[in-house]
């Protein structure tokens, strides 16, 4: 009996995953508010005269243990800006929840305001400018989570020191992120 009991044991630790301490393992469900999530504000880049803005992840592999999805939510006050880039292998949807915008999507340029959805298939370039008079809010998703590792590269937790970031560390990043900036 002891026998089969330590079998049965041995068996269940097979099934079980193990993860360095304060990892998630598992995908968990999650209910996030609007100002809920890892709230993160963006280094300061060389040569960008705009100040940093700050941005809550929500869904991801570090957040909440996704593992085919990445959201992250924004204000951006005006004349803010996503720079050019663009995503190799990610899909992304990027839902305008307030204020208006300007994009580049491939070759084309669109005006969008509150209630549109934006979808940029992968390596479509793309680009973003907050027109409005007021903070453009919106929610982007992905359907891999590999830019987190740039979002997080770029950025720094709410509160903590950051470090000017360079021209090539901004490339650099998005290198991580498996993405391009233009």
């Amino acid at each position: 009996m002891k026998l089969i009991i330590a079998f049965i044991v041995w068996v269940l630790c097979l099934s079980v995953e193990i993860a360095p301490r304060g990892a998630i393992v598992a995908p968990q469900p999650a209910v996030l508010h609007k100002n809920d999530g890892e709230l993160r504000m963006r280094r300061p880049r060389e040569g960008v005269a705009s100040p940093s803005t700050e941005f809550l992840l929500k869904i991801g592999p570090k957040t909440n243990g996704s593992k085919h999805l990445l959201v992250f939510s924004e204000e951006m006050p005006p004349g803010a800006a996503i720079p050019r880039h663009r995503h190799h292998g990610e899909e992304e949807i990027i839902l305008i929840q307030s204020g208006r915008a300007h994009l580049w999507l491939g070759e084309q340029e669109y005006d969008a305001e509150s209630g549109a959805l934006v979808f940029i298939p992968p390596d479509t370039w793309v680009s973003l400018e907050n027109t409005g008079t007021d903070s453009l809010g919106l929610v982007a998703v992905w359907n891999e989570p590999g830019f987190e590792d740039m979002l997080r590269c770029g950025s720094v937790r709410a509160g903590e020191r950051a470090e000017l970031l360079s021209r090539d560390g901004v490339k650099n990043c998005y290198h991580h992120g498996d993405a391009e900036l233009r």
